[in-house]
């Protein structure tokens, strides 16, 4: 008797082992050890279902094997279900659900609240499609625009920086939106001194007072991420400490959950979503905001700019022996002792920003020409010399310095080239200062990603026509020059890898704050001088020298190489060995897609050909009996169904299954 209960127990506890690691690898997932339990319950409740009704014959030979088959397809279908209401999203577990629950409950509260927002600042018609349709007036496009930024900024972080985000696209709104919405950068409500006095706290490991030695409770700026105290350090120096809002990162984690779901809707269900690439955009920001939120990140990123700004303008040196020049444009100091993912502290650079200096350029008589020059020159040496350049500068993140020169700040968001995108865009900037469309159009066809059929005539012409539009006028370009570039670029299928339309970005964005300094500021003349001075630099006796010695040390090993193979080559066409190697399929890509081909192939064949004997089974009469009215046809062919079930099952879920 102890023997046959240690026999039942141990099979009581192996049984949905094995149904869960059948099932399991059969459907080729991956589970839980919850859900591998509840998978193994479920194949033996299905056979224990199929065999009650069996009585004491259940226990023969023939008929065990309807049980376990009926178990196994128990198991399959739990899991299958169970793969349909939790696999294909972020939450991969049944006992995972009251999780996704809580999180669904706090996205529809969302969602509600930001309904809210939108009736009460009068942006329902407009979210519902019930807009009026014809020109609005210049009073109510104001009143709109004013209730749209009162709407993102009561919304949150993340829409305030959708906001600021926004108030940079020229070419998507008109401007009266932008300017309403470029009061977002600096006008947003400050958090209280005790919850940033919390944060202060947690992240330096101290209170602000045992760290700094003076530190104004009142911020200097308060951004949609963060705000901007000034403090001194021990030693004396004049730091700016930037501290991130409390809770920011929850609030921008449940907001980014949202625009990936509208994301996502937009693009499977609008032509325009698809064409515009929706879901791209929003991962695009989703980055962009998860680097934001990482203070260790911008403080990196001001020091790899600092770098390559200095990298620029020592390009522009007179000389070897001169001193070198004091920069045009400074870049803050980083304290990296005392960053941490909440806290930033930088050097401190007294000025004023440059969306309020101008009654100060004013008073004291700058040059507005030379400053424009040289915020331009900057950005410009950022992403043609050194790489690494500022992605944001609106004239919130200019600053006019005492000393009369401009300073640059708030590197959250930072842009990389690599040196042959590099080289693509000086060779466009070359193509712009020569008014040549045919060049353009080689440039931006290196920088872009092209299709596989392009007509490159119709495109040139259409390049010529838009250089004769923008390029070859007599007046400065609009700020319309970007946009419908970017809409050329578009019209012919070629798509601007990411980091170009960053770069492309922060030019536009720049504009705006040269308009500040010198209304109708030619962007492009400025960009024809740069491409000129670059041109005389890199053909300079020292820079041709320095070239000519890299591309020797890089192509001296394959000179060196081709005697001896041209050798092997003309000795296999001599006797007669010279032959050509093409191996088919050698991307274990293109083998894995003819296998599971094959595999579902031969799976469907045989599911429906073991189905098929099965039903001629159960309807063939005779045959010995193994027990009352069943006979032994009929054993096989409940078998043979099972089987069939199994491998049909296993297809079906293996082309439905969502891509991991």
């Amino acid at each position: 008797m102890s023997s046959f209960l240690l026999v039942a127990g141990a099979t009581a506890l192996l049984g949905p082992v094995i149904m869960a690691v059948l099932a399991r690898r059969v459907l080729g997932l991956r589970i839980g050890a919850a859900r591998a339990l509840l998978t193994g319950v479920a194949g033996l409740l299905a056979a224990g279902v199929v065999g009650t009704p069996m009585g004491p014959q259940a226990s023969r030979t023939p008929l065990v094997t309807l049980q376990l088959g009926a178990a196994l397809l128990g198991a399959m279908i739990f899991l299958v279900l169970s793969e349909a209401a939790v696999g294909g999203g972020p939450v991969r577990g049944m006992v995972r659900w009251p999780g996704a629950l809580r999180r669904r409950l706090a996205r529809s509260r969302r969602y509600t609240r930001l309904s809210r927002i939108a009736v009460r600042h009068g942006l329902r018609r407009f979210l519902t499609g019930r807009s009026r349709h014809g020109t609005a007036s210049p009073q109510e496009q104001a009143a709109l625009a004013r209730s749209l930024r009162l709407a993102l900024e009561e919304a949150g972080a993340t829409f305030v920086k959708l906001g600021q985000v926004l108030s940079s696209r020229h070419d998507l709104l008109p401007d009266v939106f932008t300017a309403e919405l470029s009061a977002l950068q600096h006008e947003v409500a400050p958090e209280p001194w005790p919850d940033i006095e919390r944060v202060l706290a947690e992240e330096l490991d101290a209170a602000p007072e045992k760290v700094f030695a003076e530190f104004c409770t009142d911020p200097l700026a308060a951004g949609s991420m963060a705000q901007v105290h000034r403090a001194r350090l021990r030693d004396g120096r004049a730091v700016a400490v930037k501290v991130q809002r409390p809770g920011a990162r929850q609030v921008v984690e449940r907001d980014l959950d949202i625009l990936f779901r509208i994301g996502e809707m937009l693009e499977r269900s609008t032509t325009w979503g698809r064409t515009v690439g929706f879901r791209e955009l929003v991962r695009g920001f989703a980055d962009s905001l998860y680097e934001e939120l990482d203070f260790r990140t911008e403080a990196r990123n001001t020091a790899a700019v600092a770098a390559n700004t200095a990298l620029a303008d020592g390009r522009e040196a007179t000389g070897d022996g001169d001193p070198p020049a004091a920069p045009r444009v400074v870049l803050p100091r980083v304290h990296q002792e005392l960053c941490t993912e909440r806290v930033l502290v930088v050097e401190w650079l007294d000025g004023v920003t440059l969306n309020r200096a101008g009654p100060v350029i004013d008073a004291r008589g700058l040059d507005r020409e030379r400053l424009a020059r040289d915020l331009f020159g900057c950005l410009l040496g950022q992403i043609m010399i050194g790489g690494v350049f500022h992605a944001d500068p609106h004239s919130g993140n200019v600053l006019v310095l005492s000393d009369g020169r401009l300073g640059l700040v708030d590197f959250g968001s930072v842009g990389r080239i690599d040196r042959m995108l590099r080289a693509s865009l000086r060779e466009l900037l070359m193509a712009i200062d020569r008014n040549d469309p045919r060049a353009l159009s080689d440039a931006l066809l290196d920088l872009v990603e092209r299709p596989d059929e392009i007509d490159e005539e119709r495109f040139t012409r259409a390049l010529g026509r838009y250089t004769a539009r923008h390029l070859a006028s007599s007046g400065p370009p609009g700020r319309e020059m970007f946009s419908d570039l970017f809409l050329l670029v578009a019209q012919y299928g070629l798509t601007v890898p990411p980091e170009v339309a960053a770069a492309f970005r922060a030019l536009a964005t720049v504009e705006g704050a040269l308009a500040r300094l010198v209304p109708g500021f030619d962007l492009v003349e400025e960009a024809r001088v740069f491409a000129s001075t670059e041109l005389a630099r890199r053909l300079s006796p020292q820079q041709l020298t320095r070239s000519l010695a890299d591309e020797a040390a890089a192509v001296l090993p394959m000179l060196l190489r081709l005697p001896r193979r041209a050798e092997r080559i003309s000795s296999a066409l001599e006797q007669g060995r010279l032959g050509i190697n093409v191996r088919l399929l050698a991307d274990e890509r293109d083998r894995r897609f003819v296998r599971d081909i094959v595999r579902d192939v031969l799976l469907t064949f045989l599911g429906g050909l073991t189905g098929l004997l099965g039903m001629l089974l159960l309807s063939t009469r005779g045959g010995p009996r193994v027990g009352g009215s069943l006979r032994l046809f009929d054993v096989f062919g409940y078998n043979l169904l099972l089987i069939s079930s199994v491998l049909v099952l296993r297809v079906l879920f293996t082309i439905t299954k969502p891509q991991r």
